[in-house]
């Protein structure tokens, strides 16, 4: 079956998945091979709340300006328009900022090493998995605006 990158991004594993099997992993890997990211539950919890609450605000920023914009985060469904405003102006993917700033303050309130180790080949998979495939749907579906949205705005920050 040839995929038909006209529609959607043929993206296959939803991001949020993607994040939420990482952490999840690492926690596994963590009970077997205890090793604590901090020595203070106290300063654990304050960088987890640090990097937690402000990357769940910028997500539902992000969902918030998608919806004012006709679109979806979904990659089941096509994108209407492109969402250039609001956290947009900042990263092409202020969602996945947001996940990753979400999952870094989790690594944190459990304070655990192994999600935080994991975080890279998270990173990578994103890219060659989700964010290549993003861009190239895009680029197919909105030509030279995305294009030029594209060398004004960086991916991440």
């Amino acid at each position: 079956m040839s995929s038909d990158h006209t529609h959607t991004s043929d993206v296959v594993l939803p991001p949020p998945v993607l994040y939420l099997c990482t952490f999840l992993t690492g926690c596994i890997v963590q009970i077997v091979f205890t090793v604590p990211l901090l020595n203070s539950t106290t300063i654990s919890w304050l960088v987890a709340s640090c990097l937690f609450i402000p990357s769940a605000v910028f997500a539902r920023w992000a969902f918030i300006t998608m919806r004012h914009a006709g679109t979806s985060a979904s990659h089941s469904k096509p994108s209407a328009s492109l969402t250039i405003h609001g956290p947009f102006r900042f990263s092409r993917n202020p969602i996945y900022v947001a996940m990753t700033g979400m999952y870094l303050g989790a690594v944190f309130l459990v304070n655990a090493i192994w999600p935080l180790l994991l975080l890279i080949p998270l990173l990578i998979l994103m890219h060659w998995f989700v964010i290549v495939k993003e861009e190239r749907y895009l680029t197919q579906k909105f030509g030279q605006t995305y294009f030029e949205y594209k060398s004004d705005v960086r991916r991440w920050l």
